[in-house]
């Protein structure tokens, strides 16, 4: 198995170098989407491993290179405040696809649509927890079933409905790492009441909303970019050609027997890196050299501590488990340098939440979900720092975090890092003690590249492309999420135990 661990790290690793190195050419500057086809590049060159669904690879593949050439034809740059959505326009396609290839899904997706609105109730109840704040910071498009997220609302929904099971796993993974439109539960409810409807009007109205993602997503992604004057390119021209170069990659999947849940994902996970990830808006990011340093050295981490641990692994999981430790434990220990660790950091952004509630009652149902995102991983990374803090029992000995007890993290690419280890050289040098964690907070809106998003959907395909009969998504755990670990109790209203 080690030639598969090895596959899955290069692979994985080139994804999130073309990423990183081209921010180093281009940031502050003007984005091209030519700038994305490194990216597409490193795609290309993923291979099928032994025992690994060729039809599960290609839908990585072929939707990057798809996502790419319509793109690049139909605008030569995106708004920055576009970029954000062009991850959410290939599950509305697939969905539609495996809809007309198979009639008993057809059906399913109509039952299910009807079933949100005879549990109005369930939906009514979510949107206003979500409005008034009740959960505390959520990320509505989660990955997992964490309260507050769609997901959770629909996995809900899902166990009142009668359908086949197979079935509503595809349904649920289509609205979590899938990203069925640009849509988050609530949206439309906050803003309703907050424009002077009825709590039950307003519940009617998220209701039809919702529906709308299941009957006809692509006409309900584009009514979406409308509402939200999407403007760099045309959405529904985008899904049009989007299914031109994907319905033959689908079908193949289909005839392979991949399960649905995991045809709806993958072509939608994988393309984020052009023109988002690398994108005008990260190119802005970027143009601080702290925040760029803070995303290399991080890379860095990740990657020599998977490629010390390739001999060591025995599932590819661990693989996977390794990368976002080892990004957990590295962003942690930048924060500990400036005298901070994730309980604080959770405790202000949930202090801040709070308060953004009520003076932005209709903000974006996506406002908070990056600091969530944010919160998660360094809670982890503090959880692995403070064991190999304690450890060392005043010691004087090295400090070395290890991921669940046996993988060593390497943290020497912060040390040899000249822009991390000089912060005097970008504040008042005397009192130069938050510039990294600053820069930090700038990337807990957009975390992106620490997480690491092309990291983690490059080795999820290559997991998935082992177990394709299985959906991947969401994830069926306990995240040990930050906030309901150091803030809250909401525990109780996570939905992992009753995943369909």
């Amino acid at each position: 198995m080690t030639n598969l661990y090895e596959k899955m790290v290069n692979e994985a690793m080139a994804a999130q170098h073309a990423d990183v190195e081209i921010l180093k050419k281009r940031r502050g500057l003007k984005f091209h989407m030519k700038d994305a086809f490194a990216y597409v590049e490193a795609v290309e060159k993923m291979t099928v491993g032994e025992n690994q669904s060729a039809a599960v690879i290609n839908l990585h593949k072929e939707s990057v290179k798809t996502h790419f050439n319509v793109l690049s034809k139909l605008c030569s740059c995106v708004r920055p405040e576009d970029d954000p959505f062009v991850e959410h326009y290939q599950t509305p396609v697939v969905l539609e696809i495996l809809r007309e290839q198979d009639e008993k899904f057809a059906k399913s997706l109509e039952v299910f649509a009807d079933s949100i609105k005879t549990n109005i109730a369930i939906v009514g109840k979510e949107a206003a927890r979500g409005y008034a704040g009740f959960y505390g910071p959520t990320c509505v498009v989660d990955f997992a079933l964490m309260p507050g997220s769609t997901s959770n609302v629909v996995n809900q929904i899902l166990n009142k409905t009668e359908i086949p099971k197979e079935h509503k796993q595809a349904i649920l993974a289509a609205k979590s790492w899938g990203m069925n439109t640009s849509y988050g539960i609530g949206d439309l409810f906050a803003k309703r009441v907050e424009a002077g409807d009825t709590l039950a009007e307003a519940s009617r109205q998220e209701v039809r909303q919702l529906q709308e993602l299941y009957r006809n997503p692509v006409e309900a992604q584009a009514a979406l970019m409308r509402r939200s004057k999407m403007s760099s390119f045309s959405a529904k021209r985008y899904m049009e050609n989007y299914r031109k170069g994907m319905e033959k990659s689908v079908k193949a999947a289909i005839d392979d027997g991949v399960h649905y849940g995991n045809i709806a994902t993958i072509p939608a996970y994988c393309v984020g890196d052009i023109a988002h990830h690398i994108s005008q808006s990260t190119y802005n990011m970027c143009k601080d050299d702290v925040v760029m340093a803070t995303i290399d050295a991080v890379t860095n981490v990740i990657e020599n501590t998977l490629r010390n641990a390739i001999p060591n692994f025995k599932n590819p999981y661990q693989v996977l488990n390794t990368a976002t430790g080892a990004s957990a434990a590295a962003t942690e220990y930048i924060l500990e340098l400036d005298g901070f660790n994730a309980p604080m950091i959770v405790d202000l952004l949930t202090k801040r939440y709070h308060n953004l509630v009520m003076i932005k009652p209709t903000r974006g149902a996506a406002a908070e979900l990056h600091n969530c995102d944010f919160m998660d991983m360094i809670y982890r990374g503090w959880k692995i720092m403070d064991k190999a803090e304690r450890v060392r029992n005043g010691s004087g000995k090295p400090l070395v975090p290890k991921i669940d007890g046996t993988f060593a993290v390497d943290l020497a690419p912060i040390h040899a890092n000249d822009v991390l280890m000089n912060p005097q050289r970008y504040a008042y040098p005397a009192c130069a003690i938050t510039v990294r964690s600053s820069a930090l907070m700038r990337l807990a809106d957009y975390p992106c590249l620490l997480t690491s998003e092309p990291i983690t959907a490059t080795m999820m395909t290559n997991i998935i492309a082992l177990d394709k009969k299985n959906p991947a998504a969401p994830v069926r755990g306990c995240k040990n999420c930050a906030t309901a670990c150091l803030q809250g109790s909401r525990h109780q209203y996570c939905q992992y135990r009753e995943a369909v």
